[in-house]
């Protein structure tokens, strides 16, 4: 709504689109030889008819913000952590602040738009801090705790701004009317955003896993921010006089970016570690690490240009990432060995000290030096080569005897090393074949002398079985790579491989996380594998399947397989059934050939033939049910009880439904029927989920997971015993509302067939009310007869006044006043029925009349919802013929119409076109006359019911007629009842209702007080209860005046004089201060707002009329 550019051409003289050939006033023109004495008619001017083009074009041509989904990464997180953490006071706040500023945005006002959006956020901001008070008073007794609060509302209040900076550079208009503020804004962000985001990130994350690795989550989300935030970027908003390489941050923010990555992690460690910060050498190496891993991090951005603001010369930035790598390279390799290698993995170092000092260092600064210095492309002549090899080689033998490999075997992982050098100088796929048959060899050989022999059940099955999974996948591994490199004619190798190292990980990763027991030697322990493990693996193979997609490595079917597998593994993060990943699987493989299978490259998607749509529908049914456990799970997960059948059926139809939607959505977008049938079966789940109608499932859905959840003997000692009640009228609501469904949506023909319409609004009628009849009167059996005939009327009616017949004009109203006829028997019959029925026992007549009470307000209830349906069929009838009528007038008018017409002459055809909607009113006593009659009667009917069922339910509220007053716009311009009544006074009713009303509640209130109260003790003080009847009738009167003024406003519009206007709104100030009835104030409040209103909109019409003179 913001970038809406059809405001260009609605309002072409906006001051944000004034271009200079709007800016100077513009004449008419005249035609003449060169004088140009003899004027002509008024037209356009040339340049004030192009200017709006030329601001069109000008708008057109202004660039949006090009990052929006790079922020959006960083502040939309962001964000939901604020809410999170602000509470529902922060949420209440900024719903309201957004909406408000959506709707003046959606009134084309867009500075009100943006003022209130940054308001709605400053708002939330003293939402957010009045809710973290509690905290800081809680703080207040440390002495650190403190600084620290100030700190996070600092960090909280910055991100705040951020997002306010974000949402102003969506208003076009600030752009246009001021270029450098939004390049100014577009570089605070970029500038703010690596600074500020990763440390409320890093905070997300500690609450979650805790302060012991803090440090390293924050390295890890500064690294990443600066790589997507602080790396050169061309601004959004460079004009064509700027050099195209015009970068949003400059030196200075790019400078502090880097140091930002440098020392924030490191001062963060401190801080947060002071007291054991230099207690060990660990430690130390702690710090080490946070410093040197950014560093060299650093170094590989300036392959893209992060030294940018350092110097430019090419030659200078590769000198200085050789020698700050290798120092730093140097300093990592140690820490790393001291901090991970000998604390977590000295078991494995089967060579004495201080040789596996030297071994280690020897095989983690070699492998560390030959891939940098291949990264940096130091490895290209020969000598290099060479000694790129002999250090492969020198590598592999030392990290082959620091973990006890045979010294017979050792020339394995000699050749294996000179191999692999051998393939990444000479790209020979024979070497890499070796050096993966040879690496093979060696896990295989580390798997069996470590773990082989253990007798270990973990993730459900023994440890060998285990390691044979692990040995595969790492070959396969290895492979891929190799077998990505072969010709393109032998690519289903590789897509062979990837396929099956994804199921092999998709099986482990299943069972390692749904069994998470492991027994050792007679123990039994719980090894839980992490949730970001996960995440990890399956983020990983899926920007793998991208890239080797986007090299066309794999072909379109190992993408769709390859997606399916690795997306599936996430369903085990929510849900707990154990085969929930290869179900998710199936769905998935299912569901998604219309994205993933069904596309060209050149002309995007290919359409679906109707047999292959059919059978995709089918094979994603069948998948549904094949998700039926997992279904149920869930369902008894959410609910906390084993789930109905009805709303297990309901679940798996919805699932279909939704899974069918890509297929009618991409490929039978032009197929109506398909479209219909889908929302058929999508209702249909919704229903049977809502209504839960009883259904034997044992013959399809039953399991042993769901027989054994229904046979739990623990469900009546935790639930208790829980009443059953009758379900089987929900069928007639379903029937109901699908028939309903069906006829809308043309499934069912009536709007052909006569004789089926006839027959299909008796049978939704019939069904509706035998399912009303069975909720909500099933003590009242002789009243069915009653109450189906009363709704199967009102269907007929209903259905024949939206598709009338040829009988339609007889029938409806004989059907109209049945209805009518129906209320009062089936209100007296009924009560007649109950009093009959009644015992001699007083308790007896107690509970029928409290009975006969709650029948006589539901049936009212009944009757109204069904004048209020009548009602709004008849007024949407005659709104669709006036409508028709005023086209087919008004068509020759917009022929003849041309631009050159006068005001005046426009004023005129304005004023036919108003006039037609009276003239089609007069039209239909030869087409339906009847029908404003019956929904005027039908709309009085139904707010007289609505009246009734006010008093007795709420003993006349006054707030009630402010929402049963706007039933009376449903009333119409009738010939015979409602003469002089048209569109112009519609409001006229419901102004009227609510003043009568509260005129007589106000009477009815006072009555109450003085002759309903302690009349004696009033008399005897000497009148007390006359004074106040007086009193509070006088101030009554005194509120008359405006709402007799405004109500006769109301019916002509005559404008009145701002001087009585002024005269009579006073008079409502001692009605809302000295009364002592309420309702007396509300209409003192009422009469205050009538005046201003009526002078808004005479003030309105006149303005309006004065542009046309």
């Amino acid at each position: 709504m913001m970038f809406d550019e059809s405001s260009v051409s609605r309002f072409p003289h906006h001051r944000a689109f004034i271009s200079s050939s709007v800016s100077a006033p513009s004449f008419p023109t005249f035609s003449g030889a060169s004088s140009g004495d003899h004027p002509s008619p008024l037209r356009p001017s040339p340049s004030s008819s192009s200017s709006p083009s030329s601001a069109t074009s000008r708008v057109l041509s202004t660039p949006t913000f090009a990052y929006n989904v790079r922020v959006a990464l960083a502040l939309v997180p962001a964000a939901a952590f604020l809410l999170d953490l602000g509470g529902a006071p922060v949420a209440i706040v900024l719903t309201i602040g957004l909406m408000i500023s959506y709707i003046l945005d959606s009134l084309r006002l867009k500075s009100a738009a943006f003022f209130a959006i940054w308001l709605s956020l400053v708002a939330a901001q003293l939402a957010f801090f009045a809710s973290a008070s509690s905290s800081l008073a809680a703080s207040s007794s440390s002495s650190y705790s403190l600084p620290l609060t100030a700190l996070a509302l600092f960090l909280c209040a910055e991100t705040n701004f951020l997002i306010g900076v974000w949402a102003s550079l969506q208003f076009r208009w600030i752009q246009i009317e001021n270029p450098s503020i939004v390049v100014a804004l577009e570089r605070l962000l970029f500038a703010c955003i690596p600074v500020a985001i990763p440390a409320l990130f890093t905070w997300a994350v500690v609450s979650a896993l805790g302060m012991a690795n803090a440090a390293y989550y924050f390295m890890a989300f500064a690294c990443a921010f600066y790589w997507v935030y602080s790396l050169p970027r061309t601004s959004s908003f460079h004009s064509k006089h700027e050099p195209s390489d015009s970068q949003i941050l400059g030196p200075l923010e790019s400078c502090f970016h880097t140091l930002y990555l440098f020392f924030a992690p490191v001062l963060f460690r401190t801080a947060s570690h002071h007291s054991i910060t230099f207690s060990s050498f660990s430690s130390i190496c702690d710090l080490l690490l946070l410093f040197f891993i950014p560093f060299l991090f650093h170094l590989y951005a300036s392959t893209r240009g992060a030294l940018w603001w350092v110097t430019k010369d090419a030659h200078q930035v590769q000198k200085i990432r050789i020698v700050n790598g290798a120092v730093a390279v140097v300093v990592v390799v140690i820490c790393l060995e001291v901090r991970v290698v000998f604390q977590s993995f000295a078991r494995y170092l089967h060579v004495p000290p201080p040789l596996n000092y030297l071994l280690v260092t020897v095989t983690m600064l070699g492998g560390a030096s030959a891939v940098g210095a291949y990264a940096l492309g130091l490895v290209g002549d020969a000598f290099s080569s060479a000694a790129f090899t002999a250090l492969a080689v020198f590598v592999s033998g030392a990290g082959a005897l620091v973990v006890g490999f045979p010294l017979l075997f050792i020339p394995l992982p000699l050749i294996s090393g000179f191999y692999l050098a051998r393939f990444f100088i000479k790209k020979s796929l024979t070497s890499y074949f070796a050096y993966v048959t040879l690496a093979s060899l060696m896990v295989l050989w580390f798997v069996m002398h470590n773990y082989w022999d253990l007798n270990i059940w973990l993730a459900g099955m023994d440890l060998k079985s285990f390691c044979k999974f692990v040995v595969a996948s790492a070959a396969l591994a290895m492979a891929v790579p190799g077998l990505a490199l072969f010709p393109p004619k032998l690519g289903f190798l590789t897509e062979l491989g990837l396929i099956s190292h994804a199921l092999i990980l998709c099986y482990m990763e299943d069972r390692l996380f749904n069994y998470a027991s492991i027994y050792y030697f007679g123990f039994e322990d719980e090894v839980v594998y992490p949730s970001y493990m996960v995440l990890t693996t399956t983020f990983l193979g899926l920007a793998l399947v991208r890239k080797l997609a986007a090299d066309h490595r794999i072909g379109p079917k190992a993408i769709w397989i390859l997606t399916c597998l690795y997306t599936s593994k996430l369903s085990m993060l929510f849900i707990s059934s154990r085969s929930v990943v290869w179900v998710s699987a199936v769905l998935l493989l299912a569901v998604s050939p219309p994205l993933l299978l069904y596309r060209e490259r050149s002309k995007g998607f290919s359409k679906m033939k109707l047999w292959q749509g059919y059978a995709h529908a089918c094979i994603v049914a069948t998948s549904a049910w094949f998700c039926r456990e997992a279904i149920f799970e869930a369902l008894q997960w959410w609910s906390g009880k084993p789930p109905s059948d009805g709303l297990l059926l309901g679940s798996y139809i919805l699932l279909t439904g939704i899974a069918c939607m890509p297929i009618v959505a991409l490929h039978f977008s032009h197929a109506q029927p398909a479209k219909r049938f889908l929302l058929l079966v999508v209702a249909m789940g919704l229903l049977f989920m809502l209504m839960q109608p009883p259904i034997p499932l044992s013959w399809a859905f039953r399991s042993d997971l769901i027989n054994a959840a229904r046979q739990s003997s623990d469900d009546t000692s935790i639930y208790g015993f829980v009443v059953s009640r009758s379900t089987w009228p929900s069928w007639l609501l379903i029937a109901t509302i699908l028939s309903t469904l069906a006829a809308i949506t043309d499934i069912i023909p009536i709007k052909f067939i006569v004789e089926l319409r006839a027959f299909y609004a008796v049978g939704v009628g019939m069904t509706l009310g035998m399912y009303i009849c069975t909720e909500y009167f099933f003590q009242a059996t002789i009243l069915y007869p009653l109450i189906v005939g009363t709704i199967v009327c009102a269907s007929i009616f209903v259905v024949f006044t939206h598709l009338p017949s040829a009988s339609s004009t007889r029938i409806l109203p004989l059907v109209f006043a049945l209805i009518v006829a129906l209320l009062p028997v089936t209100y007296l019959l009924e009560r007649q029925l109950r009093a009959e029925g009644t015992g001699e026992d007083e308790a007896d007549k107690f509970t029928t009349l409290l009975a006969i009470e709650g029948a006589r307000k539901s049936l009212l209830g009944l009757f109204a919802m069904i004048f209020m349906l009548i009602s709004l069929e008849v007024k949407f009838e005659l709104g669709a013929i006036i409508r028709e009528k005023a086209i087919d007038r008004s068509t020759p008018n917009q022929i003849s119409q041309n631009s050159g017409f006068p005001p005046k002459a426009r004023l005129m055809q304005q004023r036919r076109a108003a006039a037609s909607p009276s003239f089609t009113i007069k039209r239909l006593a030869a087409e339906a006359s009847w029908m404003p009659a019956v929904g005027n009667a039908s709309t009085i009917l139904c707010f007289i019911i609505c009246l009734i069922l006010n008093m007795s339910l709420t003993g006349g509220s006054n707030r009630a007629i402010f929402f049963l007053a706007p039933i009376l716009l449903l009333l119409n311009q009738d010939s015979d009842i409602l003469v002089g009544f048209g569109d112009r006074q519609r409001y006229f009713p419901v102004t009227l209702a609510i003043s009568v009303y509260l005129v007589l509640n106000a009477l009815y209130r006072i009555w109450e007080e003085v002759w309903h109260g302690n009349t004696g003790w009033g008399l005897e003080i000497g009148g007390p209860g006359w004074f106040f009847a007086v009193k509070n009738a006088a101030l009554l009167v005194l509120t008359l005046p405006n709402h007799i003024l405004f109500n006769r406003f109301m019916w002509d519009y005559v404008k009145q004089t701002d001087s009585m206007l002024l005269l009579t709104m006073p008079l409502n100030l001692p009605s809302i201060i000295i009364t002592d009835i309420f309702t007396v104030r509300v209409l003192g409040l009422l009469g205050i707002i009538y005046s201003l209103t009526q002078y808004m909109i005479s003030r309105r019409i006149r303005i309006a009329g004065m542009k046309y003179i």
